[in-house]
């Protein structure tokens, strides 16, 4: 069965509602939920970035049941890793076993803010593989010293340790990242329907491992509303890894965006109160072999109608296709 899990996306909503959101989702039944982990929002109308670890605090103790997982944290720019690693298994223990590390190797939009410079891609996946090694090596429980390539680490140890360290998932997108999450990763996250990624994850030492996706989705009685919040905030959405992760500002990607349709987000993002367009959009993450799905509702403010909704209308229709 796929599993069908809520994100709290700090980029549309403040710390206290993402809480509060978080809480309704665990009522109503989401089997899990994942947060978004950034500096700046995506656009300007999104509105939101609060400090995602320490939403994750709030959310760990005002829950009980629901796991929580990073969508991603990026450990190489505006995080060391030895700091990553403590935050991580601090979480793990506020949640009592709830939490996963979900790692990537970032945007631009977030790690400028610390003045290191953007590095070509194949430079950022050999600090994120070096973050990984000094993260688990941290959760292993002894001192740690490291002068890597990238990261110096001076005799570091986590002094609060949980007994299960929280997995690791890595992001992918391509080739490379998809041999780094095979041989590093407890799982593999992904935010499109490709096959192709799934099995490149397989063939690197990924087989047998979760595979978690996710999916916008846009809830509205009003159709044409959902329609128009969708193009308002996350018309973005489509533009591939390879451009989002490079752009530096909410106001670059509202240039790259400019000539995106309102049409053209709908016809990618199902939008409305049809339980059938959304299943339909949730399909193809299942055919490609997701085990888990996280969708993301669009707007901060419409997060407590979707859930209502989802509880008596999404989740029964997502249970029945895909049990």
């Amino acid at each position: 069965m796929v599993q069908i899990g809520y994100t709290m996306m700090t980029e549309q909503a403040g710390p206290r509602a993402l809480v509060d959101h978080v809480v309704q989702a665990e009522q109503v039944g989401f089997d899990f939920s994942v947060t978004s982990d950034h500096y700046f929002p995506w656009l300007r109308s999104q509105g939101h970035a609060p400090h995602a670890w320490t939403v994750l605090g709030a959310a760990a103790q005002a829950t009980s049941r629901i796991p929580l997982m990073t969508y991603v944290t990026c450990p190489t720019f505006r995080y060391h890793p030895t700091v990553v690693a403590q935050k991580a298994a601090t979480l793990q223990l506020l949640s009592e076993g709830r939490f996963r590390l979900g790692l990537g190797s970032g945007e631009n939009l977030n790690e400028h803010v610390v003045g290191g410079g953007w590095p070509p891609v194949d430079v950022r996946h050999e600090m994120l593989e070096e973050a990984v090694g000094i993260i688990r090596a941290l959760f292993e429980g002894g001192h740690v010293t490291h002068h890597g390539t990238h990261f110096d680490v001076e005799s570091a140890k986590i002094w609060d340790l949980p007994d299960e360290p929280p997995p690791i998932g890595l992001a992918v997108s391509g080739r490379r990242s998809c041999e780094l999450a095979g041989r590093l990763a407890d799982l593999v996250i992904a935010t499109e329907p490709k096959g192709d990624l799934l099995d490149a994850f397989d063939r690197y030492g990924g087989e047998g491992k979760p595979r978690v996706g996710q999916l916008p989705v846009c809830y509205d009685p009003d159709k044409e509303a959902a329609v128009r919040r969708a193009h308002d905030q996350f018309r973005w959405f489509g533009s591939g890894w390879k451009v989002n992760s490079e752009l530096p500002h909410p106001d670059s990607f509202d240039a790259a965006t400019q000539f995106v349709r309102p049409e053209d987000v709908a016809d990618a993002i199902p939008c409305g109160d049809d339980p059938d367009d959304f299943v339909a959009a949730v399909k193809p993450y299942a055919d490609a072999g997701f085990t888990e799905i996280a969708l993301v509702q669009i707007g901060g403010d419409s997060q407590p109608a979707f859930l209502d909704w989802s509880a008596k209308k999404l989740l029964p229709a997502l249970r029945d296709a895909f049990a």
